[in-house]
């Protein structure tokens, strides 16, 4: 059964274009118009700016350019897009921005006539608020958008021989199977390479090849898996305890001998086992790095804070301000006191151990950088082994069976194999207080079942 595809804005790419042909007008889009606010936020457009439309279309079945019928043409093109688990159609007009030297201003072909690459760029730029919200984007997102597929990423050194950097985005555009000789009689040596490409620097490679560069060997097993993936997916949110009308969330208070620490001081219960590895952090990208350590003591002080100090000078250093255990923001393994209040998803590996691909996704962000916002939270997840006759939340860390990392990007992935047993997954933000919606995909070579674990 096709998967469902949702009109961006309530926009019908036919509807749209049925309506133009009959009025003879090519289509204008209201919703993106070719104005200055559909190109930046922040700065202002160039000198000698316009906007023009193509005059020759590439063919395709269903926004096509017919010569013998040019009256068909209607200016109007549609482009899906994979979105928080839903593909989405968004509409454009073919008004592309244009510089004063008549070049177009941003995508643009090496073929002077071929233009699905600047209206692809346009509807994706669409789906984003403007052009702008496009720069500084990150490879793995736009994989996600584009195929609607989880994205993982390979570890390349921090410096090859050809000059390629750890963490830079390349572009690949090769597979190849490269025959090296003969090294036994009858056998012919081959390797598997990967062909790429520096969008952001070309002239570094000129000297090493003509357009491109061969970087490295690639595993069989990550081009051609041995069987299909079967997905299971389910919604979340990270969100606070629920409130009655006109009420105040309660306050649990407790006595404490020490003041808060969420600075990954150890927590733990008797009886708890200890985390493997040292204690989680994030990796945030640039923009969240020079906002410092202010916001990250804001989100701290609305999760825990200490509320008063006993009066009358005992030991004890006063009393704190408990997370309800009916919230579902408790923020990462160091948070020992409220981490099991995040949601928890409990699936189960049968007969043998299993490999495992999960993936979490938080909602997209990028669209709120015309308001000041947009950036994406510090997200990740924790994968617990727990009885087999399991059915409850879990209120005790006894055994963690994986670990992601925790990054400030749309998407966190992690593969893995499993032994056969029952497993709680718990996705969370970095932070304890933090509030977001969520996607987790659960990708397996035999058919799993992924359930919310419901209860306090």
């Amino acid at each position: 059964m096709p998967e469902r595809v949702d009109g961006f804005q309530g926009q019908s790419f036919h509807k749209l274009r049925r309506s133009c042909l009959r009025r003879g007008a090519l289509f204008k889009d209201p919703l993106f118009p070719a104005n200055a606010q559909s190109l930046f936020f922040k700065r202002e457009p160039p000198p000698g700016l316009t906007w023009k439309r193509p005059r020759v279309i590439p063919d395709h079945v269903d926004q096509e350019w017919n010569p013998k019928h040019a009256d068909l043409y209607a200016g109007i093109f549609h482009f899906r897009f994979w979105r928080f688990g839903r593909w989405t159609d968004v509409v454009v007009d073919d008004r592309l921005p244009v510089s004063a030297d008549g070049v177009l201003l941003f995508c643009r072909s090496a073929t002077p006539r071929e233009f699905w690459s600047a209206l692809l760029e346009k509807a994706y730029a669409k789906l984003n608020g403007c052009y702008e919200a496009l720069e500084g984007g990150n490879t793995t997102e736009a994989l996600i958008d584009f195929t609607g597929g989880p994205a993982e990423g390979e570890a390349v050194e921090s410096l090859l021989d050809c000059g390629l950097v750890r963490g830079h985005a390349y572009g690949i555009t090769a597979v190849r199977k490269v025959r090296l000789g003969e090294t036994e009689p009858g056998w012919m040596s081959r390797l598997l390479m990967v062909r790429m490409r520096n969008p952001m620097d070309f002239k570094d490679f000129c000297h090493y090849f003509t357009d491109v560069v061969v970087c490295r060997l690639v595993e069989r097993a990550l081009l051609w898996p041995s069987s299909h993936w079967r997905e299971v997916r389910r919604y979340g949110e990270w969100a606070p305890a629920p409130t009655t009308a006109g009420k105040p969330p309660p306050i649990v208070l407790r006595s404490s001998n020490h003041a808060p620490s969420l600075q990954g001081k150890d927590n733990s219960k008797p009886g708890v086992t200890e985390q493997r590895g040292h204690r989680k952090e994030a990796r945030l990208g640039e923009s969240q790095q020079k906002k410092g350590g202010e916001g990250a003591k804001c989100e701290r002080d609305k999760a825990v804070k200490r509320v008063n100090e006993e009066e009358d000078g005992g030991e004890g250093g006063g009393w704190e301000a408990q997370m309800d255990k009916r919230s579902r923001c408790g923020g990462c393994i160091n948070h020992r006191d409220t981490f099991l209040h995040n949601p928890q998803f409990m699936f189960e590996v049968r007969g043998k151990e299993q490999e495992v691909l999960i993936c979490l996704q938080q909602e997209d962000r990028r669209i709120r950088r015309k308001d000041g916002g947009g950036e994406n939270l510090p997200i990740g997840f924790e994968v617990l082994k727990v009885e087999v006759n399991r059915c409850s939340r879990v209120q005790c860390v006894a055994e963690q069976a994986a670990s992601s990392v925790y990054m400030d990007s749309r998407s966190v992935t992690l593969r893995g194999t499993l032994a056969a047993g029952r497993y709680v997954l718990l996705p969370t933000t970095f932070l304890p207080g933090v509030t977001g919606r969520f996607l987790l995909r659960l990708f397996c070579h035999s058919h799993v079942r992924l359930r919310s674990v419901t209860g306090v």
